[in-house]
């Protein structure tokens, strides 16, 4: 029961991200000039959306905070490597951005060493 703490970490973690990229992306690239850049984030920050997104931090700080009064930091911390392997999964399933074989080996390692780092 308590995993689900940990799980809501990764939940509202992962999320925030994927909506931070959705709506970013409809922005465009960041301008060259300074001025221009202030001026491009100010307007990333008042979009609902991306508000949104960074607003997922709470929850998943929350959620943290639950767990960490039941788990070593020692035994949760690796479970939050999981957000690589949903954030690679995501990011290829909604923004079509490449999966590659290295990608791929690269979260095989992250979640053989979550089920190590796990065990004691």
């Amino acid at each position: 029961m308590y995993y689900l703490y940990i799980l809501g970490t990764i939940v509202f973690t992962v999320a925030g991200q994927l909506v931070l990229k959705w709506r970013i992306g409809k922005y465009g690239a960041l301008p060259d000039f300074w001025g221009d850049k202030i001026s491009f984030l100010f307007r990333l920050l008042f979009d609902p959306f991306i508000f949104g997104g960074f607003f997922a931090a709470i929850p998943a700080g929350l959620c943290w905070m639950a767990a960490m009064t039941k788990f070593e930091l020692s035994h949760a911390y690796p479970f939050v490597g999981l957000t690589f392997v949903l954030v690679l999964f995501f990011s290829g399933l909604l923004f079509h951005e490449p999966v590659t074989w290295p990608k791929i080996l690269g979260v095989v390692l992250i979640v053989a060493g979550i089920v190590i780092a796990s065990q004691g």
